[in-house]
């Protein structure tokens, strides 16, 4: 890296620490840095994969399970789930047994959710798999197949499920809370 106090050497360090999901403070007290050159690394780090990410997206196509959740602190008495206040909406789409995208909106409309969608996922040959949520229910008039699970009454019909996004959630909401964020 560019202007850096840290050889190569310790630089590669850090990224191990980084790539075996070690805290910051984990790796500067293993490391024996402060914490704070740490964090900076990691979010060097977690931008640099962003952006390449962002460089190796290509249109979806087979099943492909797609879902909101919300990120932000709880407070206590506040309402879960959609509508909470102070929390940000995230769309997750999975491809099964592939990648995951995921991108911030500013709400879980059809409108906010319609243009990602169809810019992401290919319309032959891709099975679209969501909850009952009212924002989905155009994608069938833009082309799309389109399967629903009723959480209310079953998380799981054969191959009708959002198990795998709902897992990735899950995965990525435990981790934060160990980075803290």
């Amino acid at each position: 890296m560019k202007y850096s106090k840290l050889s190569n050497y310790q630089i590669k360090k850090i990224l191990r620490c980084f790539c075996l999901e070690l805290t910051a403070f984990q790796t500067a007290k293993y490391l024996g840095f402060n914490r704070h050159t740490i964090e900076r690394y990691y979010n060097i780090f977690r931008e640099k994969i962003a952006i390449y990410e962002e460089q190796q997206i290509k249109k979806l196509s087979g099943n492909i399970e797609i879902d909101e959740s919300y990120f932000g602190s709880r407070h206590k008495g506040d309402k879960r789930g959609r509508g909470a206040p102070n929390k940000i909406p995230v769309v997750g789409i999975l491809k099964r047994n592939g990648v995951v995208y995921t991108k911030i909106i500013s709400d879980v409309s059809r409108k906010s959710l319609m243009p990602i969608i169809t810019g992401l996922i290919r319309r032959s040959k891709s099975n679209i798999y969501t909850d009952k949520w009212k924002s989905y229910d155009g994608l069938v008039l833009s082309g799309y197949k389109h399967y629903r699970i009723n959480h209310s009454k079953e998380f799981a019909r054969k191959h009708n499920h959002i198990n795998g996004i709902e897992s990735f959630w899950s995965y990525v909401k435990r981790n934060m809370r160990k980075h803290n964020g």
